[in-house]
């Protein structure tokens, strides 16, 4: 009798203390509601965004299940993980782009392949010529937008203000030279999910 009441007891204080860390929160975000300090409705929206996100990811490829993680936070998209090479890294960052309602996205996914310094010296290259024209055309706002190059190809995402900056954007793209492609997903402010006023 004393035994099972022990043994109840030591079920009792694992299940109690098991409560916190196991529960998911609302919609499986991980954060419990009442803490968060996101609205309810914005809460809602980023669990409904990283759950697209992952379905379009695992359309794309089943490995990424296990390889990639993603977390949404007020529009923002968090990439983290490892892919066997640079352009799958591009192509999901650009996945994370084309989702509906993101503001902005970090991609912090990790290669899994051999270092080629000849073709990432090229790439970077582009990259900064790229970047410095950006930022020195006065039509242009630099800050909102992430430019990666592999192999010549040059992957941009952003937010731009108007339709006119966006072909400002990828008229000083095409411009760089030794590019193979320019892969553009640049979204209009006027398309975005929630807008400053």
């Amino acid at each position: 009798m004393k035994i099972k009441f022990i043994i109840f007891l030591f079920f009792l204080i694992l299940l109690s203390s098991c409560t916190g860390v196991g529960s998911k929160g609302f919609f499986g975000t991980g954060v419990s509601v009442a803490f968060d300090p996101r609205s309810v409705g914005t809460q809602i929206d980023d669990s409904i965004m990283e759950k697209n996100f992952t379905a379009r990811m695992l359309l794309k490829d089943k490995k990424y299940l296990l390889g990639i993680k993603s977390k949404v936070l007020d529009g923002r998209i968090f990439l983290t993980g490892k892919v066997e090479n640079p352009e799958e890294k591009l192509q999901l960052t650009k996945l994370a782009w084309e989702t509906t309602g993101v503001r902005s996205v970090r991609n912090d996914i990790k290669i899994k392949e051999e270092f080629n310094f000849k073709q990432s010296a090229k790439d970077l290259l582009i990259t900064s010529q790229l970047r410095t024209a950006i930022i020195l055309n006065k039509k242009i706002k630099a800050s909102n937008y992430q430019i990666d190059t592999y192999k010549k190809k040059i992957f941009i995402y952003g937010i731009a203000i108007t339709s006119e900056e966006k072909d400002e954007v990828l008229k000083e793209a095409k411009e760089i030279l030794d590019v193979k492609d320019v892969i553009a997903s640049i979204i209009l402010v006027e398309d975005l999910r929630i807008q400053k006023n």
